[in-house]
């Protein structure tokens, strides 16, 4: 008997910012629309992305496609987007297989933003083909209206003035995207141009992100009159879609019953997110923020990039021993299990900032973990480091005014212990701040339900793979 399921695919880019959101739509097709649906990733060694992508729904295959060895097409030093991108053109012939192998074949292929090009592919097979931007929607704006101005962009960045498109508000040059800077001399400008392009090819843009949370740039994008509708199709909030909270999570449960002895909204929690570091110096001057705010923290902490450890030093569970070296003197034996606790590697982010004792959250502003404080109602302290980060900050602290910045640019100087003091007393203090997160905690919840904005814009998007399947 034929399967009458409809069926899609999906191709998520390496890394958690990627994977989670591209795993959670899946889900979402699944329950909510009745799918079949089939997610491939380019395969990871990491532990971590192993055990998300253990599956017992009989409606979701996960597919690692095969490790690609890319040494021989980039250099040690290119950035990450471009080792991202070829990882994924690598991966398009092994795709192209695995579709072509499938006793269902899927109606729909649903790529992240770093997977444009595989379209091709779902040309061949017939299938519809949609975009899923795991960012929000001002990324979006300035990823597929960037080449149309590249004259306005050339001026952005050579004399450090804001970059204006018309419709949306201005892009700081201090807040830009992490390709325009380097644009003159590194080729993540020409791939990230080339994605831009190509977005608006598909036959719809979803966005992790909701109608509410910044109405006027999905206006804007969806205006015919904004530099000839550059768009040209149909842009569908689909968020906030994170990863549900597990409190039976494995891995350190002392971190989640430390927690539940603590005050409601007392802790902050530190974290970079699963690629960012931080130096030395600005360890040392973090740590001694923390203790001088008297605040109670949770501080995941990696290897400083110009430590004399290596990254695979540290493993969760190891003692506290191993990373002595890395702080003030002192700082660990007055507080750990005390004041704080600091944690090697990683730690249950999800379900600590569903805690209630958790009232403040350190970012490095990933789209992932900004959309995580939000649902949980949590404000933050936004510390971008690559990518588009300096823009989810800006749009965090200026916009929505949920996180608080500091004066220096994280990647550009230390940002001293005072300051730090200064802004951690500030998010845990801060009632208004507190009270308009809680809002849009609220507003996320809503655009999910049943009838809400998001469930209905999804609702779209399956009548829309159903007609063409059947």
């Amino acid at each position: 008997m034929q399967n009458t399921k409809p069926h899609a695919a999906m191709l998520a880019s390496p890394g958690m910012g990627h994977l989670i959101p591209v795993l959670e739509l899946g889900k979402r097709l699944i329950t909510h629309h009745n799918f079949q649906v089939t997610i491939f990733i380019v395969a990871s060694d990491s532990s971590t992305t192993k055990s998300l992508l253990k599956s017992t729904n009989p409606n979701l295959t996960i597919v690692a496609l095969p490790l690609v060895d890319i040494p021989a097409l980039v250099n040690p030093n290119d950035n990450i987007v471009t080792k991202i991108v070829v990882f994924m053109r690598q991966s398009l012939p092994f795709l192209r297989s695995s579709i072509s192998a499938m006793k269902s074949r899927p109606t729909v292929l649903v790529v992240d933003l770093f997977g444009t090009e595989a379209f091709p592919i779902a040309d061949e097979f017939h299938m519809l083909k949609y975009v899923f931007v795991t960012s929000n929607e001002w990324f979006l704006a300035i990823a597929i209206y960037s080449p149309t101005v590249h004259n306005l962009v050339q001026v952005h960045v050579n004399r450090k003035q804001p970059l204006e498109i018309p419709g949306f508000r201005p892009v700081r040059f201090e807040d830009t995207i992490e390709a325009y800077p380097i644009m003159n001399f590194d080729r993540v400008y020409g791939e990230f141009s080339r994605v831009g392009i190509e977005i608006p090819m598909s036959d719809g843009i979803l966005i992790n992100t909701w109608e509410d949370l910044d109405p006027s740039t999905l206006e804007a994008l969806r205006d015919d009159n904004k530099l000839g509708n550059v768009t040209r199709v149909p842009v569908y909030p689909v968020g906030p879609l994170v990863r549900p909270v597990e409190f039976a999570v494995h891995g350190n449960p002392e971190i989640l019953k430390w927690l539940e002895l603590q005050p409601s909204e007392s802790v902050i929690y530190v974290s970079f997110g699963s690629g960012g570091t931080i130096s030395e110096e600005q360890m040392i001057e973090l740590a001694w923020g923390l203790e001088l705010s008297q605040q109670r923290f949770i501080w995941v902490v990696r290897p400083p990039v110009n430590g004399d450890v290596s990254a695979s030093y540290f493993t969760v569970g190891q003692e506290s021993d191993a990373i002595k070296s890395y702080f003030p003197d002192g700082f660990l034996s007055r507080t750990h299990n005390k004041a704080g606790l600091v944690v090697p590697i990683w730690a249950p982010q999800r379900e600590i900032l569903a805690h209630v004792e958790v009232g403040g959250f350190l970012t490095h502003c990933g789209w992932n973990s900004s959309l995580e404080s939000i649902t949980n109602g949590v404000p933050m302290i936004a510390w971008p480091l690559y990518a588009e980060q300096k823009l989810n900050a800006a749009l965090l602290a200026e916009e929505l005014r949920v996180a608080v910045r500091p004066k220096t640019n994280p990647t550009e100087g230390i940002i001293g212990r005072e300051e730090i003091e200064m802004m951690v007393r500030n998010i845990m203090e801060d009632k208004e701040m507190r009270n308009r997160v809680k809002m849009l905690k609220n507003s996320a919840e809503k655009a999910l339900s049943k009838g809400g904005t998001s469930y209905n814009s999804l609702s779209l998007v399956a009548k829309e793979i159903k007609v063409h399947g059947f």
